[in-house]
């Protein structure tokens, strides 16, 4: 039984968004194993927010045994300096959780800051090894302990006559190139008039609208169904009428939706961009093209449709395997201990 009590700085808003993302998860699972975990802040204002994990911070100095901080590169980035900050004044063991894909080139354009930051943490931890060697080359002592998912919840279909079918789940940001989708099926429908994609994830800035005009300008409205947000549930119901699993971003770390796409038994294509060519070899598990690049994105999807890589979902299957939970856990434990 764990006995040891954590507070879990970062963005907690899947309540609202009803989208769980990883400190949902791994708050949640933590908990399971029997640790008692504070999860701070689900506050909509960023700047209540990060109040918010300020003032939980120093509350909770006396009764926690670490704080771990979802850091992110971008604006998160600031808010893990400065509960750093305040760990480092109460003594506090704290463990930075290296989320943000473009973490590496925060490294050196804040170089004091991050200095502070990574230097002083009890651990740094990597969710993947793409992040790790960034961290490497730049003297951050990381380990490694990949993002997870409880296997159980994640039944495989074996797909063995793949249409041309697609699924993008993500949020909407400029960030992660939703168009790109929208592009893509434009040129697949030239080979199979068919094809349909399905995009799954809450609208968080104008790449949305953009969406929107593109699909109204291809004259795509009834080939593109975009959902809004779904419940990981209902995610997964809707993802047994798809066959390929696109990931569009320009920047990346490991994300969990792609993961959870392998263990369902979707072939991924993904740009390879950051800690992607970490998560997918490229033409065993997955294809890897370049990002922002249309058609190559597009004749790998035909390739797959046309039966060239049948046993990618398989591969992607096993893989995903070694992100059970069960397997995980004993990484944290012994971080946690």
């Amino acid at each position: 039984m764990n006995d040891k009590r954590i507070l879990y700085i970062g963005n907690n808003l899947s309540k609202k968004s009803k989208y769980k993302t990883s400190i949902a998860i791994l708050s949640e699972l933590l908990e399971k194993e029997g640790f008692t975990v504070t999860v701070v802040s689900n506050k909509t204002n960023k700047l209540i927010r990060l109040l918010d994990m300020i003032y939980k911070t120093i509350l909770f100095r006396n009764k926690v045994d670490f704080v771990l901080i979802d850091t992110f590169s971008t604006l998160n980035f600031y808010y893990a300096y400065l509960i750093s900050l305040i760990c480092n004044f109460f003594s506090l063991k704290y463990i930075p959780i290296l989320r943000g894909g473009d973490l590496p080139k925060r490294l050196k354009n804040s170089s004091v800051l991050s200095k502070s930051i990574f230097k002083n943490a009890y651990k740094n931890i990597a969710p993947s090894n793409y992040l790790k060697t960034a961290f490497k080359e730049e003297n951050y002592y990381t380990e490694f302990i990949p993002n997870t998912i409880p296997l159980e919840d994640y039944n495989y279909i074996n797909r063995t006559n793949i249409q041309p079918k697609l699924l993008w789940v993500r949020s909407f940001k400029l960030l992660y190139n939703p168009t790109l989708a929208i592009k893509v099926l434009l040129e697949l429908k030239k080979e199979y008039p068919k094809a349909v994609l399905c995009m799954i994830g809450p609208f968080l800035d104008d790449s949305h609208q953009k969406t929107l005009e593109l699909i109204k300008e291809y004259n795509l409205e009834s080939s593109v169904e975009l959902t809004g947000v779904l419940t990981k549930e209902d995610w997964h119901k809707k993802s047994k009428d798809y066959d390929i699993f696109i990931n569009t971003t320009n920047f990346d770390n490991t994300p969990i939706s792609v993961i959870e796409a392998m263990a369902l038994g979707l072939t991924i294509v993904s740009t390879n961009v950051g800690g992607m060519p970490y998560l997918i070899d490229d033409k065993v598990d997955g294809l890897l093209v370049e990002k922002e690049d249309t058609l190559q994105m597009t004749n790998a999807i035909m390739d797959v449709v046309k039966g060239k890589y049948p046993t990618l979902s398989k591969r992607a299957r096993e893989k995903a395997e070694t992100f059970d939970w069960e397997v995980i856990k004993y990484k944290w434990f012994k971080i946690l201990k």
